[in-house]
């Protein structure tokens, strides 16, 4: 009875306090015309403080979505083209020789941001990637010798090509863990893309957005997407998932053994159920349920696995292992 009455109060600040998306999606659909599951990712990331890759083609409005989302919420932007020649000073800022004060002053780099648009972000050499994820995991900057707190909302969201080999630098495993999400971005539908030709060539005022949300608005949503109710059950469920992942013998999938090297770490645990709860709060519901987990669980998990050459050789994706994974685990 406890928990009905906890969860029916629950609902009730959910339906008030998430009534901002309504305003935000409207907002940004003046630009984005389709994939909204890209936008439902951004804002996914933007509930939880979880950064986003994005992995998609050229022209598929990755940085667009990214621009768009940030012009309507009264925050600070800073955009990053990554490229082969950029220092980590580049990103997070130098101290400057004053010779009129024999001093150093501290320049701010583009980190200094509520959103930051890591621009193609296997274009830059493992130096300057590690700078930026060591932003994202600490929240902070160093330069000289004091480190500098990044203001909240604080959130990166890197894009990448995954065709081009030439002149990049993959992420390592252990830093493409720190991204909350990895989410793939495809093609639009003939019918979105007769209506992105429209728009670019009829409207003058395309591209054009007011910024209709607040930062205390994102971070009093964040707070409360905490406090949405999780059952046991759903933990449960979670933990069997993430598990199968790394010992799929246990879970009855030995086929899958020989194909996974390793599988989700704590991270993949901790943000699945953040996830789930944060797209429980865009569905405006008080409680999340196991669609909620099946439905974040992709974009979660698959760049956490690592695959064996066998897999490899049997093109095998992360994406089929995982979608197995979620057929065998029994549903709560």
């Amino acid at each position: 009875m406890q928990h009905s009455i906890d969860i029916e109060a629950i609902n009730q600040q959910i339906h008030i306090e998430s009534a901002f998306l309504e305003t935000l999606l409207s907002e940004t659909a003046k630009v984005i015309v389709g994939q909204n599951h890209m936008i439902e990712r951004l804002l996914l990331g933007l509930l939880t403080k979880g950064h986003i890759l994005l992995e998609g083609l050229p022209g598929l409005a990755k940085t667009l979505a990214i621009k768009t989302l940030s012009g309507a919420i009264n925050a600070h932007f800073s955009r990053i083209q990554f490229t082969p020649d950029l220092l980590p000073a580049d990103i997070i800022g130098t101290l400057i020789y004053n010779p009129a004060k024999s001093d150093f002053t501290v320049r701010r780099g583009p980190i200094f941001a509520n959103f930051v648009l890591a621009d193609e972000i296997n274009r830059a050499p493992a130096k300057v990637q590690s700078a930026l994820l060591e932003a994202m995991q600490e929240r902070q900057v160093t330069i000289g010798d004091t480190s500098y707190q990044l203001e909240e909302p604080f959130l990166v969201l890197a894009t990448q090509n995954p065709i081009e080999q030439e002149g990049t630098y993959p992420l390592p495993e252990a830093q493409v863990d720190r991204f909350m999400l990895k989410v793939k971005i495809d093609y639009p539908s003939k019918e979105d893309e007769r209506q992105i030709i429209r728009r670019n060539l009829n409207d003058d005022d395309f591209g054009k957005i007011s910024q209709v949300v607040d930062q205390e608005q994102i971070i009093k949503a964040r707070k409360t997407v905490r406090k949405i109710y999780m059952d046991d059950k759903i933990e449960q469920y979670i933990l069997d998932i993430v598990f199968a992942s790394r010992d799929p013998e246990q879970a009855n999938l030995a086929s899958l053994a020989p194909l996974i090297e390793y599988g989700g770490s704590p991270r993949a645990s901790i943000n699945l159920a953040l996830a789930s709860k944060a797209y429980a709060f865009i569905q405006r519901r008080g409680f999340v349920i196991p669609e909620d987990v099946r439905a974040v669980c992709l974009d979660v998990m698959r760049h956490r696995l690592g695959l064996t050459y066998e897999a490899e050789a049997e093109n095998v994706t992360s994406e089929d292992i995982i979608r197995q994974i979620l057929n065998a685990v029994e549903v709560p």
